[in-house]
């Protein structure tokens, strides 16, 4: 629209001012001339006159049949999905699993350093903050020793950490502690020297609990 404004507005300052016969004779020249340009405007603001013969270009996304010594594998890669088996976390409800339950989950699915266990002494009540506090608490001791281990409760009975080197520095450490008790890495059991299994010592509080009931029943 902005084209044919354009083109009657330079028809109209063109026009110059001739005798009647003339000035007739001219217009009709100057008519043939818009009719024509009317005719062609739409030619030009065609899309396909635009485009101008632009030749259309696809490239396929399939790699498979391209011969190229230099073509980067990795960008083939890219995008699709791995085949081999990633590694597995454990589940996070430790606490509705039993001990032997969450090494074997955490065993065998670790790639790196192995897990260890600490029990804590038996017969002392705690809750969910205590055990995080106390699990904090041997983390930042050892830290300050330059050894990366960290601790995470994750029930109220047992704390979980990581194996690194120094075995020897970290069970020292652990049983100087006395909220620990005893210690498991795979199949072997660290204890202060002299103390019975934990197993015998939740065994005699359980017999214990239940002679206190006993004794209050009869009363």
């Amino acid at each position: 629209m902005a084209i044919i404004l354009k083109i009657q507005n330079l028809y109209s300052f063109a026009a110059p001012t001739f005798p009647f016969h003339a000035k007739k004779k001219k217009m009709k020249s100057y008519q043939s001339i818009l009719i024509l340009l009317l005719m062609i405007l739409p030619l030009l603001l065609s899309p396909n006159a635009v485009e101008g013969g632009k030749r259309k270009i696809h490239i396929t996304d399939d790699l498979d049949d391209v011969v190229d010594d230099e073509e980067d594998e990795a960008w083939k890669e890219w995008g699709k999905k791995k085949t081999s088996q990633e590694f597995d976390p454990p589940p996070s409800d430790f606490d509705k699993m039993e001990l032997s339950q969450i090494q074997e989950e955490i065993m065998k699915r670790h790639t790196g350093p192995a897990f260890g266990f600490v029990k804590l002494r038996l017969g002392i009540p705690r809750d969910k903050n205590m055990v995080a506090e106390i699990a904090l608490k041997w983390t930042q001791l050892l830290r300050t020793g330059a050894l990366g281990v960290k601790f995470m409760g994750i029930d109220l009975g047992t704390i979980m950490f990581n194996v690194e080197d120094g075995h020897k520095v970290l069970e020292e450490f652990i049983l100087s502690q006395d909220e620990a008790y005893e210690i498991k890495i795979g199949d072997k059991v660290y204890r202060r020297a002299g103390d019975p299994p934990i197993e015998v010592v939740a065994e005699k509080l359980r017999q214990s609990k239940k002679n206190e009931e006993h004794v209050k029943e009869e009363l």
